[in-house]
């Protein structure tokens, strides 16, 4: 009986130093990505959601340059907040991953999604490591599909704990823009931005997800905030924004990033 007591005693003192040690890593990482000191490295590796040779071949046509426009965009927003912008990121395409990452729970319970996080975030230690260059401070893994054998995407999402964003695209040209859009949403997600729209009808939250939320009128708005996601056109009706160059980081965000006081 003794012995028995002190093995569970073992196992959730051991948990505990586990759970310890997870919390001091995260906590680190976000002082360390945050501080803007040095260049962030952001590794996006994509995935052929569908297995479809036509989702390989456009995998296979990215470049870094395909993922640039993210770049200059941090650079252009950080510049309006007094930051040198120029290296404050730098965006590498990494080499293609043949797994799949674990999908998240159907619902909201908090059990459900901690352990899932767990599970994703092991999943990127045997995967996310695969790069041939600088250790990445934030991974963002993009699943690609065919447009023209899938109509709708699952959420993308991004998670500050683990810095790491797991993204739905098209593998499409067309789509190319939009995906940048997305892509930038979740890696501002790993830095601490949160989401300021509303969760059941999409739309963006007034006044944290409106660009200028003092326009008058204040409709339409001419951009979207970023992680507000859409351009409101009334206050019932919005539309996505083309590209980052329809999307503007708002001061809410600027502070949560640590760009703004």
């Amino acid at each position: 009986m003794v012995s028995r007591r002190l093995f569970r005693q073992l196992r959730i003192l051991a948990l505990l130093f586990i759970l310890l040690v997870v919390a001091v890593d995260a906590w680190l990482a976000k002082a360390r990505t945050t501080d803007w000191n040095d260049p962030l490295w952001v590794v996006i590796y994509p995935i052929n959601g569908d297995s479809r040779s036509s989702t390989s071949a456009y995998i296979g046509n990215l470049t870094d340059d395909s993922f640039q426009p993210i770049r200059d965009y941090i650079t252009r927003e950080a510049g309006r907040y007094g930051l040198p912008g120029k290296g404050l990121v730098d965006i590498r395409l990494g080499p293609q991953i043949h797994e799949i990452p674990p999908l998240p729970p159907a619902g909201r319970n908090i059990f459900s999604v901690a352990l899932w996080s767990l599970q994703l975030r092991y999943w990127v230690m045997r995967t996310g490591w695969r790069y041939d260059g600088p250790p990445a401070d934030i991974r963002i893994f993009v699943k690609f599909y065919d447009d023209r054998w899938r109509s709708h995407l699952a959420h993308s999402l991004g998670l500050q704990k683990g810095l790491v964003g797991v993204v739905n695209a098209f593998a499409s040209r067309a789509y190319a823009q939009r995906t940048n859009v997305v892509i930038t949403h979740e890696l501002l997600h790993t830095l601490g931005a949160t989401d300021k729209y509303n969760l059941n009808s999409n739309q963006p939250a007034y006044p944290a997800g409106y660009a200028e939320p003092d326009r008058r009128p204040l409709y339409p708005q001419s951009v979207a905030e970023i992680m507000g996601g859409r351009i409101p056109e009334s206050d019932s009706r919005s539309v996505m924004p083309e590209s980052l160059h329809d999307t503007v980081i708002g001061s809410i965000t600027a502070r949560e990033i640590r760009w703004a006081d």
